[in-house]
């Protein structure tokens, strides 16, 4: 019996203990892409967009000042195109344990392998690669979308 009550105790003590939702380095979730295709005819207006999950448990990201910027950085996988794009200033809503879906906009990443012309159309399949910074420039999980992007190479 007394067994049996220290087995319950113990039971009881670790399943009390919980891991943080929330990290002191940003974790990214990848979303979805939208939509889930473009081409070489994509204007900046009607660019597709990566749609990502960020949580942060200080809530340090956006942009204050010149020298207080956090950035989403992404890389094409397939052409290895990188850019990192700036957060827009979240003071107003950036606070401890942050939770937010963000969009970032595909246009100066995307692209497929060159080709010559007489070879178009031509289809390809991107992964991009894709991590954040905070202000303290703690880096998130690096992730690779797992959904594919199809980019159609146009005449």
């Amino acid at each position: 019996m007394r067994y049996s009550l220290l087995f319950a105790i113990a039971i009881l003590f670790f399943t009390a203990c919980k891991k943080d939702k929330y990290t002191t380095a940003p974790q990214i979730v990848f979303k979805s892409f939208n939509p889930a295709e473009g081409s070489t005819y994509n204007r900046v207006d009607d660019q597709p967009v990566m749609v990502l999950e960020i949580t942060d448990a200080e809530g340090d990201l956006g942009n204050i000042s010149a020298t207080e910027i956090s950035k989403v950085y992404i890389k094409n996988t397939l052409t290895n195109k990188e850019d990192s794009i700036d957060f827009p200033d979240l003071r107003s809503v950036s606070k401890s344990n942050f939770k937010a879906n963000i969009e970032i906009g595909l246009f100066s990443v995307m692209g497929g392998r060159s080709l010559p012309f007489n070879q178009r159309p031509y289809q390809d399949t991107l992964h991009f690669e894709v991590y954040v910074k905070d202000f303290a420039k703690n880096k998130s999980n690096v992730i690779l979308t797992d959904k594919p992007f199809i980019y159609y190479t146009l005449p």
